[in-house]
């Protein structure tokens, strides 16, 4: 992205705080971008979990996609419902207008990342969303987030530190997954996961450890791992103690697992791009990508 390009800002999921979202239009335009919102953003209905209507929630997110003026679509919040919207969006029409786009959001949002995926081909963007504490509390957005998302916006190239091995070993593929209980839900569906040939990134919120090992086993009996790379865990906010779990049913894959990377719910949370080159070193500790060109080329 460029300094004045056009961001457009939508709700396919819950509905965001107008305070917040506010105070997320306003750190945005401070970087020199131009930013929109929605005409169904702040919506309300009776499920009170979604911001408006599917159809209302859903002709934002295309009209946004498919406005050639803007250059990246911003989910403002997550929380549940971008799943509902899946079959309402005209994918022809969204192939069309793809070029070079960003969609950025993360939780929820990765019901979009993967169908995006699929449908579209592109990469997207992992990331906090404009209407979330990170990027709009009150005392200014938590620095290291407001860095990462920078670089990642921008064109820097990223290295985001982990904190252990689980299995070591590199891997250089590219970078697909998101939410652990989104990627769970969408198995037998159009939108089915799968990581072959790619490094998986996996991250929760508020998941007991049996929870975890239920929606990993169902990827694995769904063949979701199959041929997988690597595996790139983030983070697992309030889900107890996750790591035996995550070892025992990830191990057995005998691909490198790193572990520990501050990207999903906690703080700070750092921006990863999902459908590009990325590589998982166990012995620096680290996610890097996405690769340039010329170390692709390589």
């Amino acid at each position: 992205m460029q300094r004045g390009d056009t961001v457009a800002i939508v709700a396919p999921s819950g509905p965001p705080e107008a305070v917040l979202l506010g105070r997320g239009v306003e750190r945005l335009e401070a970087l020199g971008l131009k930013v929109t919102v929605g005409a169904h953003a702040l919506d309300r209905q009776e499920l009170g979990y979604l911001a408006g209507s599917d159809a209302a929630r859903a002709a934002d997110l295309q009209a946004a996609w498919c406005d050639p003026a803007v250059a990246a679509v911003f989910c403002c919040r997550g929380g549940y419902g971008a799943g509902r919207l899946l079959g309402l969006l005209d994918w022809d029409a969204m192939r069309a207008a793809a070029g070079r786009k960003v969609l950025l959001g993360s939780s929820d949002i990765t019901a979009l990342h993967n169908a995006f995926a699929i449908e579209l081909g592109v990469p997207t963007l992992h990331g906090p969303m404009p209407a979330c504490d990170l990027l709009a509390g009150e005392s200014g957005p938590e620095p290291l987030t407001w860095e990462s998302l920078q670089a990642a916006l921008f064109g820097g190239v990223m290295t985001v530190p982990g904190d252990r091995a689980l299995v070591p070993g590199r891997a250089e593929a590219v970078l697909a997954g998101g939410n652990l209980s989104l990627l769970a839900s969408m198995c037998g569906t159009r939108w089915q996961p799968s990581f072959e040939g790619k490094i998986a990134f996996l991250e929760d919120v508020g998941e007991e450890p049996y929870r975890i090992d239920r929606m990993l086993t169902q990827l694995l009996q769904a063949g979701a791992f199959e041929g997988v790379r690597g595996i790139a865990l983030g983070s697992w906010v309030d889900c107890g103690d996750p790591y035996p779990v995550l070892q025992d049913r990830l191990e057995p894959l005998g691909v490198p697992v790193l572990a520990g990377l501050p990207v999903g719910h906690g703080s700070p949370q750092m921006s990863v791009w999902l459908g590009s080159l990325g590589v998982i070193d166990t012995e620096s500790c680290s996610l890097s990508g996405p690769l340039r060109d010329e170390e692709q080329a390589r």
